[in-house]
């Protein structure tokens, strides 16, 4: 065996034996010193994501939910014309001569991006 699992042993050991007779000895104490490590992880934690994700409310965060927005918008745009226009039977005079296409009823929405960024295209 290496030193370094002997080491490890011995560790888990210590620590396993404390356990016990803390759990025998006063289990209260044990359990108050449970809550209080979980608590301090928990705030270390959220204040970790808070500063390396750059705050909950980042540009990229809006940005995202505003495409989200836009993408739940269109789907139900194309899924309203899609059952909205219900297809007529063939009863019509085929000989009759087709209409011209009609333009486009598209509509668009803009999401609010960076406006200060460089076009890179220019450079």
């Amino acid at each position: 065996m290496s030193a370094r699992t002997l080491i490890a042993g011995a560790i888990i050991l210590f620590a396993s034996i404390g356990l016990v007779s803390m759990l025998i000895g006063d289990p209260l104490a044990l359990l108050q010193r449970i809550l209080i490590f979980a608590a301090i992880a928990g705030i270390i934690y959220f204040v970790f994501r808070k500063v390396m994700m750059g705050g909950g409310s980042s540009g990229k965060n809006k940005d995202q939910k505003a495409f989200l927005k836009a993408a739940r918008q269109s789907k139900k745009r194309y899924n309203h014309k899609k059952t909205a226009a219900p297809v007529k039977a063939s009863a019509s005079n085929p000989f009759r001569k087709k209409s011209h296409r009609k333009k486009s009823q598209a509509n668009l929405t803009v999401i609010e991006g960076k406006k200060n960024r460089k076009n890179r295209a220019s450079l």
